[in-house]
């Protein structure tokens, strides 16, 4: 199901976006959070394009992740001297021409994986945990709104120019459950 290429190419990507992302945020305490951002960018970035890859096999494609060597690069190159991380780590790669439908649903899953585990952290949240889970929680909640959110803006190569394209109606819904769930975010 997974070739060797693709979890090299799952592992560097994971492995150097949590570099980045814990080096750009908390440069002073790098190596104390970078614990936090593996567990974050695994649930956001892998389960995401994860989604992607097992949709496609369901709708009969072969699909397979490759990293972006020259955007994580970036991403990487960023983190070092800006206070900004622009990440692009690479795809899932479908073999064939999905026709439009199936390319929405392929699409439309890493985000729909970012919004299940976001809104699942939330329901845990409510739950009243302890403080360093609880926060441990919402960080994973809310990476994965924001990755889903961000990933729905209808502009190529982005999830939601492929959805939108295929069904606007799913793609206005999916949406407005996103700004919905960053809303509860903002309250918690």
């Amino acid at each position: 199901m997974f070739s060797s290429r693709e979890i090299q190419d799952l592992l560097i990507s994971w492995i150097t976006l949590s570099v980045a992302f814990a080096w750009d945020i908390h440069f002073q305490s790098f190596l104390e959070h970078l614990p936090l951002y593996l567990l974050v960018v695994g649930t956001a970035f892998i389960l995401h394009e994860l989604g992607h890859k097992f949709s496609a096999i369901r709708l009969g494609y072969y699909a397979e992740y490759r990293a972006w060597m020259w955007g994580l690069v970036l991403a990487v190159l960023l983190a070092a001297t800006s206070p900004f991380v622009f990440a692009a780590p690479g795809a899932v790669y479908i073999l064939g021409q999905p026709n439009r439908r199936d390319n929405g649903i392929i699409s439309l899953a890493g985000p729909l994986v970012n919004f299940t585990i976001a809104a699942v952290s939330f329901t845990l949240l409510l739950l009243g945990l302890p403080a360093a889970v609880a926060n441990v929680v919402y960080a994973v909640g809310y990476v994965n709104t924001f990755l889903g959110m961000f990933n729905m803006i209808p502009i190529y190569p982005l999830d939601g120019s492929k959805v939108i394209v295929w069904d606007k109606g799913v793609y206005f819904a999916t949406v407005l459950a996103f700004l919905g769930l960053y809303a509860l975010y903002a309250f918690v």
